[in-house]
């Protein structure tokens, strides 16, 4: 068994973590304050094929793998984890729409999500339906010339600030399978947006709710075919999933990275704090629970990859510890901080702010334990 990233995958993590360091990082806490980040940053972005990992090169993509996608997030996040997950959900559209589209559904959006010209955002959740996605009431009936939506989505990454949005509407009946896939375009009418949301972390990101009132779409907007469209956001879940995790584990890292460097600088009674073995303890701890972490994540993304029948149970596990792990590691970083470590100038508190919400998103932990242990259930017989 080889756990060894080859030349080329080193080659990605170097090329984006040296992205974010130079375009990103220095950005990080004024974006956070003005709440958005600028648009000009993503041709940048796209320049280096980051805009479609996922999608085929026929159509402007990278065509990696999703184990490259993780070294790909893990890396930028290093820089800021609300920006790098953010792209990671652009990304996450982009592979719904080169996996379950057809020809002519690529070519009509794959291009302009490959270059940015177009942001795309991922619409799933509403107000009355989180954990329980399969319940989602926002309609789509047909019309003479495609579909008319109605209903509300909530907590949306770039609600209001993408130009596309990937959506859930229900075609059919109540239960899963009513469900279908669409896009909508920013500026069609009869969608709008609520307030912006004011949040614990991620704030570097607009949120809000994406609002659909008599609004028209044409029929070719359809992803895929009717009534599949939640087979289509299960599946870009699980590598949702594993983008989210990786992020965490940047997050985590560059505060484990901030933290070394500081306990070597930092002096109490009469030396550098990094002298003390309880605090080494610590240390150590907290390199194993990264490194336990990366390792399962890779794992994950690679049964992924080979479409190995237990692929999904291995992305809730992954996104389930990997993002405790993190949060924990960032929350100690914090602690070995002392006063410090609450303090902006410092950039822990953010980190451990903006990891916080990876333990919710794309499906709560709580939901990744439901799903481990059904499919333990199952496998029983």
């Amino acid at each position: 068994m080889d756990f060894a990233l080859s030349e080329e995958q080193e080659a990605i993590f170097d090329m984006a973590r040296a992205f974010g360091a130079e375009h990103i990082a220095p950005n990080a806490r004024a974006w956070e304050n003005e709440g958005t980040i600028p648009k000009a940053l993503w041709p940048k972005v796209a320049e280096l094929g980051l805009g479609g990992v996922y999608v085929s090169e026929d159509y402007g993509g990278s065509g990696l793998s999703r184990l490259d996608a993780t070294l790909v997030f893990e890396a930028l996040a290093m820089s800021c984890p609300a920006v790098g997950s953010f792209l990671s959900i652009h990304n996450m559209c982009g592979g719904m729409i080169d996996k379950f589209g057809s020809d002519e559904t690529k070519e009509k959006w794959l291009p302009d999500l490959c270059t940015m010209e177009k942001v795309f955002s991922y619409c799933l959740t509403e107000p009355g339906s989180g954990s329980d996605a399969a319940a989602l009431r926002t309609r789509a009936d047909k019309t003479d010339s495609g579909y008319r939506l109605n209903g509300t989505k909530a907590f949306i990454s770039g609600g209001g600030y993408s130009d596309a949005y990937v959506v859930m509407v229900r075609t059919g009946d109540d239960g899963p399978k009513g469900i279908s896939t669409v896009v909508v375009e920013d500026g069609t009418k009869g969608l709008s947006f609520g307030a912006e949301e004011d949040k614990m972390g991620w704030r570097a990101q607009p949120t809000a709710q994406v609002q659909f009132d008599d609004c028209d779409i044409p029929a070719d907007n359809l992803i895929g075919e009717e009534g599949r469209g939640f087979v289509y956001a299960m599946a870009g879940l699980d590598g949702g999933r594993l983008n989210i995790a990786a992020s965490a584990l940047g997050g985590a890292q560059a505060a484990l990275d901030a933290t070394l460097a500081y306990m070597g600088e930092r002096k109490a009674f009469g030396r550098s704090i990094d002298q003390f073995q309880a605090l080494q303890f610590r240390l150590a701890d907290m390199e194993v629970k990264l490194q336990s972490a990366r390792t399962f994540l890779r794992q994950a993304a690679w049964k992924l990859d080979n479409k190995s029948p237990d692929a999904s149970k291995f992305c809730a596990m992954a996104k389930l510890y990997v993002t405790d792990r993190a949060f924990e590691v960032a929350n100690d970083c914090l602690q070995l901080h002392g006063g410090y470590g609450y303090l902006a100038d410092y950039g822990i508190e953010k980190i451990v702010r903006d990891l916080r919400v990876h333990q919710i998103l794309e499906g709560t932990n709580e939901i990744m334990r439901l799903i481990v242990s059904r499919q333990m259930l199952e496998a029983r017989g």
